[in-house]
């Protein structure tokens, strides 16, 4: 996978510094606006990615390019993915993938006229301990209660407060907790239980925005709560409540540094599985897995769970009142 990156902000420098660990995977480009064009060569000279561009259609027309990483603000998702496959390359689109399901079926539907590959950059889906939870579901079933918990106090809040708005609080550029950080609860809950029948989303909202607040999911046989913050500090807990036992892990559901299974009766067992230290690795290895070999019915697959996420999206924000 050749791979030209998008952007230079947070979620980009991230990335670079698990790059190394990635198999397969060979940095080519990156572009940048003209503001950050400096910051763009810093990242360039210092992870040896060997071309810089202030034009992003320069860098999708660079034939030393195959697939293009997308790591801008939320509302430049849907037409930098859109160009990126007019030009014929694959795509990787960080969280969340898009702001509609309309947006995220186009583009499906164009990469698929194209024969390239689209996916979303979603950590938790692909770690190891993410596939050992969703093994372990039916040891506790029937499951009838869900607390999902990504609370994490931004460290731009605080200037947020006082009138400096970064893209993630913008309105305008599709911030917000559900859009930030309660993405990675939907993503979990989707992948674990599908699609509810009711989606409800209840907001704190300062500055045109919400800074925090609870997505209700409601499914014929139980009740998941999300709740994603932005404005609160607490060390996070979640919970999969079932009639024979639970599920439960502290900290980030981006990260799912570990869980226990507590079966009723039963001493609780701990388990750690991922297999890479940072949390973008897992990802990232299946990603260049599916580029290099051209693994449409993988990326299919996956697409399945950005798409039943996006319905759920959706839903929450048409829910606001």
């Amino acid at each position: 996978m050749k791979l030209g990156i998008i952007g230079s902000g947070m979620i980009v420098h991230d990335f670079l510094t698990t790059a190394d660990q990635i198999k397969n995977l060979e940095l080519t480009a990156i572009s940048s606006t003209k503001r950050s064009a400096g910051i763009a060569q810093e990242l360039a000279q210092k992870y040896g990615i060997p071309q810089s561009y202030t034009d992003n259609e320069e860098l999708m027309s660079d034939s030393n390019v195959d697939t293009v990483y997308i790591g801008v603000p939320n509302s430049l998702h849907y037409s930098l993915a859109k160009l990126a496959l007019e030009h014929g390359k694959n795509v990787i689109c960080e969280k969340p993938f898009v702001l509609s399901t309309d947006e995220a079926e186009e583009l499906k539907r164009l990469a698929d006229k194209k024969d390239l590959i689209i996916v979303e950059a979603i950590t938790n889906v692909y770690l190891e301990n993410y596939k050992k939870i969703k093994e372990e579901l039916n040891k506790i079933a029937p499951i009838h209660i869900v607390s999902l918990n990504y609370t994490q106090y931004s460290s731009r809040y605080d200037a947020f407060l006082e009138g400096k708005i970064a893209p993630v609080f913008d309105p305008k550029k599709d911030g917000g907790a559900l859009m930030d950080l309660n993405i990675y609860n939907i993503h979990l809950a989707a992948g674990l239980f599908g699609l509810p029948d009711k989606v409800k989303y209840y907001a704190n909202m300062q500055k045109g925005i919400d800074t925090s607040g609870i997505l209700n999911l409601s499914y014929p046989d139980k009740q998941v709560t999300l709740i994603g913050s932005k404005d609160s500090y607490v060390t996070p807990r979640s919970f999969i409540e079932g009639e024979k036992g639970s599920i439960y892990f502290d900290g980030s559901t981006g990260t799912l540094d570990n869980f226990t299974v507590e079966m009723r009766g039963q001493k609780p067992k701990r388990y750690n599985l991922n297999k890479y230290s940072h949390r973008m690795a897992s990802e990232y290895t299946a990603f260049a897995e599916m580029i290099n070999q051209h693994d449409i019915r993988r990326a299919d697959e996956a697409f399945v769970n950005t798409l039943e996420t996006m319905k759920i999206l959706t839903a929450a924000k048409n829910s606001v009142e």
